[in-house]
C-alpha cells in the first residue's frame, strides 16, 4: 500500500476502535487492514497500537502519528478541492464542538441549510460547555465566547454580543426590579461557573461612569442551561449574553433589567486547532456560523 493508504488506514482503525470497524468502514477484508497496520509500524519501526481483550488503544507514539496523520490527510483533501476548483462540493466529516445552549439555540436549528448545501459531508456536533482539547477529540472548528485563555490556537471573531443582568417576571414580582446597579446587592444572584470560575462583582458603564457590584447567590450552577432553567424559575437574577436567553427576551419570559447601564460585551469566535491551516469545511462552517448570526442582529435591529 502507498503511505497515503496506511495512515488513512490507520485514522480509521483508531477513530472506529476495530479492525473489523475499520473494514466495514473501508469496505476491504479485515486481513487487509491487519496488514496494513502490521506495515506501517514495520514501516515506522516503532508500536502504535495496543491489542487486548477489550480493544485496541493507541501507544504515546501511536496517538501522536494519529494526530499528524489526520492532519495531513486533511491537508492533502484540501489540495484535490482546491485542484478541482472553488466550486467543488466539500466532502467527508467535519467534528464542530460548541457550547450546549449557545448551539442549541442558534446553530442546530439552521444546521439543515448548511446540510443541504454540501450533501457529501457529513457533521458531528459535540455540545460541551467546557473549552475541550482540540486535538485531542479531533476536533476542526470550535465555537467559543469570551476571552481565549490559550494563545496557542489560531482563532477567528466571528461576532460580538452584549451582556445584560436578566429575571423572571415572578422574581421581579416577588422581590421588586432594581433601578441602580447597587439595588443588585440586595438581590438573589444566580452565579454561572465557567471555567474561569463563577464571577461575583458585575461591573457596568454608563456614559462617563464605571461602577462595580459584589453580588450574592446562594446557587452556582456549571452549565447554562442550569443558569437559564434557573432563571425561567425565578430564582434570582443573572448576568448573561444576549445570545443566551433570545427566545426569552423575544417573548417576555425573562426581562432585561438596567438597561441604560452596559456591561462588557462578549465575543463569539471559531477556533482552530493549534499547528494546523483551517481546512476547507472548517472555513465554510466559519462562513455558516457568522451569517447566521448577522441575521440574527439584522432581524433584532429591525423595526416592528
Amino acid at each position: 500500500m502507498d503511505r497515503l493508504t496506511l495512515m488513512e488506514t490507520f485514522v480509521c482503525t483508531v477513530e472506529t476502535g476495530s479492525f473489523s470497524a475499520a473494514a466495514r468502514r473501508l469496505d476491504v477484508g479485515q486481513p487487509a487492514v491487519s496488514k496494513a497496520i502490521a506495515q506501517l509500524e514495520e514501516r515506522l519501526q516503532t508500536r502504535l497500537l495496543l491489542r487486548s481483550t477489550r480493544g485496541l488503544t493507541t501507544t504515546e507514539a501511536g496517538q501522536a502519528y494519529y494526530e499528524s496523520a489526520k492532519r495531513a490527510i486533511a491537508m492533502v483533501d484540501e489540495a484535490d478541492g482546491a485542484a478541482r476548483g472553488v466550486n467543488a462540493d466539500l466532502v467527508g466529516k467535519l467534528r464542530v464542538c460548541a457550547a450546549v445552549t449557545f448551539a442549541r439555540l442558534h446553530i442546530i436549528p439552521h444546521i439543515k441549510c448548511f446540510l443541504d448545501r454540501h450533501p457529501a459531508l457529513e457533521v458531528e456536533i459535540m455540545l460541551d460547555d467546557r473549552q475541550i482539547d482540540l486535538l485531542e477529540n479531533g476536533i476542526d472548528v470550535a465555537l467559543r465566547m469570551g476571552n481565549l485563555g490559550d494563545s496557542s490556537m489560531t482563532a477567528r471573531r466571528i461576532a460580538t454580543g452584549r451582556r445584560m443582568v436578566v429575571a423572571a417576571p415572578t422574581y421581579l414580582a416577588d422581590r421588586g426590579v432594581p433601578r441602580i446597579p447597587a439595588d443588585l446587592a440586595q438581590h438573589e444572584a444566580v452565579v454561572y461557573l465557567s471555567d474561569s470560575g463563577g464571577a461575583t462583582t458585575w461591573s457596568f458603564e454608563r456614559d462617563s461612569t464605571e461602577l462595580s457590584v459584589n453580588v450574592k447567590g446562594r446557587l452556582r450552577v456549571s452549565a447554562a442551561e442550569g443558569v437559564r432553567a434557573a432563571v425561567c424559575g425565578g430564582v434570582g437574577v443573572a448576568i448573561v449574553s444576549e445570545w443566551m436567553f433570545a427566545p426569552e427576551l423575544a417573548s417576555g419570559a425573562v426581562e432585561q433589567l438596567l438597561p441604560e447601564w452596559s456591561l462588557p460585551t462578549i465575543d463569539l469566535w471559531a477556533v482552530y486547532p493549534s499547528g494546523r491551516l483551517a481546512s476547507a469545511k472548517a472555513r465554510a462552517f466559519t462562513a455558516f456560523v457568522q451569517d447566521i448570526m448577522v441575521q440574527e442582529t439584522a432581524a433584532e435591529e429591525a423595526p416592528e
